[in-house]
């Protein structure tokens, strides 16, 4: 049997002595190098007072990014640090100019995650129209349909890199590549990605791309992190913005609001200090692991879910095919709500998606045997019967 080296980075992280925890796609598990980084936090803070902003808290959401930059194929000084991803996506679409009258579409798919959608629509203004490519079996988004969608009329294409419900990875470089060709641009939303599987946004010429920690990062919530690329941005001119964006901000004018022409173009008020603390101990651990050794392990372990499930007859509502499937498997067993209520009770860490089923996502950290019981507890639960009491406990007739 193989031994596998990245096992020795469990004992960074508390919570797996005392459950299987295979639902990092949702919350990744922390890293006890978070107590030290709060603490580290809350000693500034108590020590120095209000002259932490010139020690490094005035730069941080930059250093925080310039972190994450590697792990996404960025350059330095190109990524920021946000709170969560409604308020970066807020930064881009107002900042984003729609008044070209030829250009009146803005392209997405049904299987994106909705609040990024809920934000888009917010922020178009009306006579933009909005088209959504359909997915064909609840899995994948057609890559010729999303493509053909993307024409002369197109101002905007914005989609998830990996779907969430089923871990499909969309084709992101010929995504930019018809975009630019038709003169359009794209952001991409990457919180099912950067962390799990190769992402090059700098090779690829991303325009934009939004993702967050708390997943795959290792990061937890208030972690958000936000690319544009270097020459686009004199051309964004924020509506949600802030003292950090300016210039001179210690200059207090009141009359005119001159921009910074980096990153920080796109940042807005005070940004929350301790989550920016508590961000790094998962960046820096993740970075030092390797995406690529990451990936490598994700492959073979989703791999092992979905051969499991064939075993048993549940439904696989993830692509089979390795290279198009990112770090969670999602399986659709008889009765997978109720399922995965019961799992939660003993201690078995995954979550359920409407129109889905349950989804299972182990990382670096776990084990093959971990995978292994929460397949055969499905199982278990299924025979056993114990899933009813999920059911009647949410008021459904058995």
């Amino acid at each position: 049997m193989t031994t596998d080296s990245l096992l020795k980075w469990r004992e960074e992280f508390p919570i797996l002595s005392r459950c299987n925890y295979l639902i990092s796609n949702s919350l990744g598990a922390m890293p006890r190098g978070v107590y030290d980084s709060l603490r580290y936090y809350a000693d500034t803070w108590a020590e120095q007072g209000v002259s932490a902003w010139g020690t490094g808290w005035f730069e941080l959401p930059g250093t925080v990014g310039d972190k994450i930059a590697p792990l996404m194929g960025a350059a330095p000084g190109t990524v920021l640090a946000h709170q969560n991803a409604s308020i970066a996506n807020s930064i881009l679409f107002g900042a984003l100019d729609f008044s070209d009258p030829r250009r009146d579409k803005v392209v997405i798919t049904e299987l994106d995650f909705p609040s990024d959608v809920y934000a888009l629509r917010s922020w178009m203004p009306d006579h933009i129209r909005v088209q959504m490519v359909k997915s064909p079996d609840g899995i994948t988004i057609d890559t010729d349909e999303l493509l053909d969608a993307i024409d002369e009329s197109t101002r905007l294409v914005s989609v998830s890199h990996v779907l969430f419900r089923s871990a499909y990875i969309m084709p992101a470089k010929a995504i930019v590549e018809k975009a630019h060709s038709v003169g359009a641009q794209v952001v991409f939303n990457g919180y099912h990605s950067v962390g799990v599987i190769p992402v090059e946004v700098e090779a690829w010429n991303v325009d934009f791309y939004i993702g967050g920690v708390l997943k795959w990062l290792c990061g937890g919530p208030g972690g958000v992190f936000m690319y544009a690329r270097p020459d686009l941005l004199p051309s964004l001119h924020p509506k949600v913005t802030g003292w950090f964006a300016h210039r001179s901000p210690f200059s207090f004018d009141v009359e005119r609001l001159e921009l910074r022409e980096d990153a920080y173009r796109l940042m807005n008020g005070t940004p929350g200090i301790a989550s920016l603390h508590a961000i790094q101990p998962g960046v820096e651990i993740v970075a030092e692991v390797g995406v690529a050794a990451i990936r490598e392990k994700s492959m073979r372990q989703t791999a092992l879910i979905i051969e499991l499930a064939d075993e048993q007859g549940y439904e696989v509502v993830s692509p089979r095919d390795a290279s198009a499937r990112a770090g969670t498997v999602t399986v659709n067993p008889p009765q997978a709500y109720e399922v995965s209520c019961e799992l939660l009770s003993r201690n078995i860490k995954v979550d359920f998606r409407p129109k889905a089923g349950i989804r299972i996502a182990p990382h670096f950290y776990n084990r093959d045997d971990e995978v292994r019981q929460a397949m055969t507890a499905i199982s278990e639960i299924l025979a056993d019967g114990s899933w009813q009491r999920h059911q009647q406990a949410a008021g459904v007739a058995t």
